[in-house]
C-alpha cells in the first residue's frame, strides 16, 4: 500500500485550474476511465451520463447547502478571519481562523456591519482551529450571516474583490436543500433540471444523503506518510428510507453510483462488512486512500482534485492508482478543467487487487 504522501503528487499547470464553470452545466467534459486496465479513455461530456449508466442504478448525490461561512471579524482593533467548519451538538460552531495567535479564551469577537451580534472563543486548539458561540441562534444567525457572511470559495479561485453575484448561483448544487456546508460538493454542479430528466427517462434512479462538508476539505495533507495524517470530521445522514432504497437496488442487481466524493465517503462510512448501507446520523472521518476495501459504491462521479489531497487519494484508491495517475495525465494533456469549477470524470471501482 502505498503511504508516502508524495506518492500522491502530480504537476497541474495553473492554466487548468477553473476559474469558472462552463454554461449549460452539463456541457463540461466527463473523461470516462474503464476499470479494466489497458482498456482506452474516452473523452465524453456530462451530458452523456444517461447513455453510460444502466436502467435499473442508482444515482447517489449529496443535498447539503452552502452557508456563507466566511466572516471578518475583529477583536479589538485586530483583525481576525473566520471560516465556520462545523456546527456542534451544543449549538456552537467549530472554526478555522487567521491570525488565531491573537486570541485568548473568553475573547468576543465583533463583526463590522452587523449589528450587536458577537461571537465569544470558548476553546482553542492552538493549530488554528477554535470553537466559537455566536450570541444568535436559528433564523437569527441565518440573517446574521447572510449579513456578515460571504462563500468561502476556495483559495485556487481568484477572487480579489471577493465571490461575485454570479458565485452565488454557481456554487450551489440542484440537489442542495439542508444548509450547513462550507463547500459545495462540486461533482453535483454538473447536474441540470433537463439532464436529471434524461437520467429519470433512461430508468435511472435518485436518492439523496447528506454530509455538510467543512472547511478542512481546503488543507492539504501535511504530514509525510497517510497514516501520520488525521482528517477533519464532517457530519452526515442518511435516512432509513434511503439506506432501504440503495440496498434494495443492489439486491435487484442494480449498481450504487455516488456523485461525489462526499456522498461516496458516507456511503462506505454507513456500510456493513457485507455491504449493507445502515441509517447513519452523526460524524465521520473516514480517511480512504489505497488498501481500503469498497462496500458499498460500484461507481464515482466525481471533479478531478488537488495533487497530494486526500481526495486524489480516495480516487486512487477506488480505480487504481495507475489508473488513475494515467487517467490525470491524459486530463491535463488534452485540456481538462480542473477542481471545483472544472470537468468530471466518471471511474468504475477496480476489481480486486
Amino acid at each position: 500500500m502505498d503511504n508516502r504522501t508524495a506518492d500522491f503528487d502530480f504537476d497541474l499547470p495553473q492554466e487548468r485550474i477553473a476559474q469558472h464553470p462552463v454554461k449549460p452545466r452539463d456541457s463540461a467534459r466527463l473523461l470516462d476511465v474503464p476499470c479494466e486496465p489497458g482498456m482506452p479513455l474516452a473523452d465524453r461530456h456530462v451530458r452523456d451520463l444517461p447513455g453510460l449508466l444502466r436502467a435499473g442504478d442508482l444515482l447517489v448525490a449529496n443535498d447539503t447547502a452552502v452557508i456563507p461561512a466566511q466572516l471578518h471579524a475583529r477583536r479589538g482593533e485586530a483583525k481576525i478571519g473566520v471560516t465556520l467548519d462545523q456546527h456542534q451538538a451544543d449549538g456552537s460552531w467549530s472554526a478555522l481562523i487567521k491570525n488565531a495567535k491573537r486570541l485568548r479564551v473568553g475573547d468576543v469577537l465583533t463583526f463590522p456591519g452587523a449589528s450587536d451580534d458577537t461571537a465569544a472563543v470558548v476553546s482553542l486548539d492552538g493549530e488554528g482551529g477554535a470553537t466559537l458561540r455566536f450570541s444568535c441562534e436559528g433564523e437569527a444567525f441565518d440573517a446574521f450571516l447572510r449579513t456578515a457572511g460571504a462563500l468561502a470559495l476556495p483559495p485556487y479561485i481568484a477572487r480579489p474583490e471577493g465571490p461575485t453575484a454570479e458565485d452565488e448561483r454557481d456554487y450551489r448544487t440542484i440537489f442542495a436543500e439542508h444548509k450547513g456546508a462550507v463547500a459545495a460538493p462540486t461533482a453535483g454542479l454538473h447536474f441540470t433540471p433537463k439532464l436529471l430528466a434524461r437520467l429519470d427517462e433512461a430508468g435511472i434512479g435518485r436518492e439523496t444523503l447528506t454530509l455538510h462538508v467543512g472547511a478542512g476539505t481546503f488543507l492539504p495533507v501535511r504530514s509525510e506518510t497517510l497514516s501520520a495524517h488525521k482528517m477533519h470530521a464532517e457530519r452526515g445522514i442518511i435516512t432509513q428510507r434511503v439506506a432501504n432504497r440503495i440496498n434494495e437496488t443492489r439486491a435487484r442487481g442494480g449498481r450504487i453510483v455516488a456523485v461525489g466524493t462526499t456522498s461516496l465517503r458516507l456511503l462506505e462510512s454507513a456500510a456493513t462488512e457485507d455491504g449493507r448501507v445502515m441509517p447513519f446520523d452523526g460524524d465521520t472521518s473516514i480517511f480512504i486512500h489505497p488498501g481500503y476495501r469498497f462496500r458499498a459504491v460500484d461507481l464515482l462521479m466525481t471533479n478531478f482534485h488537488l495533487p497530494r489531497s486526500t481526495l486524489f487519494m480516495l480516487v486512487c484508491a477506488f480505480a487504481g492508482t495507475e489508473r488513475m495517475r494515467a487517467a490525470y495525465a491524459h486530463a491535463v494533456a488534452d485540456g481538462y478543467r480542473f477542481y471545483s469549477y472544472g470537468d468530471a470524470c466518471l471511474l468504475r471501482r477496480a476489481t480486486a487487487g
